[in-house]
């Protein structure tokens, strides 16, 4: 692929469609309406950015989503939330411009540090962040809890009003 065919751009809401089949294609299913609901949200944060990639006649190829992290154990910095380009345009260049799109975001703001967490299963992506200049931190686990039922509830305390204050004895 020639360089001065690719794209880089904000995402916006007409990108669902092909956010959402990329997104399926790095192993998170998602239909065009769950996409367009998630994009929606997220383009109206200031501290968040979406790019796409896209080349003449074909549509988005690849997508970053990035945000400005302020945290208390680290001075502010920019972490990359996921990245993801279509599997038959790997090796072409798209990664690395995106990647370098975000980075550029982030000096904009001010930030000096950049941060990507990668799945160790993701092997493919441990070199390529590595040629980019990113250094291997740590390794560490990941845990999840659910805090809704399928039903919408959810685990705050209603009564209180507050669910981040600790129950009181009773």
């Amino acid at each position: 692929m020639e360089e001065r065919a690719l794209e880089i751009r904000q995402a916006a809401p007409a990108d669902a469609g092909g956010l959402a089949e990329l997104t399926t294609q790095l192993g998170y299913p998602v239909g065009v309406g769950g996409m367009s609901a998630r994009l929606e949200r997220v383009l109206k944060r200031s501290d968040q950015v979406i790019l796409v990639a896209s080349d003449a006649g074909t549509g988005v190829i690849g997508w970053i989503h990035a945000a400005e992290q302020h945290q208390l154990e680290a001075d502010p910095r920019c972490e990359i939330l996921g990245l993801v380009v279509d599997q038959t345009r790997w090796h072409r260049g798209v990664g690395r411009h995106l990647v370098g799109a975000v980075e550029r975001w982030a000096l904009a703001r001010g930030l000096a540090e950049m941060y990507v967490r990668s799945n160790i299963l993701r092997t493919d992506s441990h070199p390529f962040y590595e040629r980019l200049g990113y250094a291997r931190a740590k390794t560490q686990h990941t845990y999840r809890k659910r805090l809704r039922d399928s039903g919408g509830g959810n685990a705050a305390d209603a009564r209180s009003g507050r669910p981040w204050r600790a129950a009181r004895n009773p």
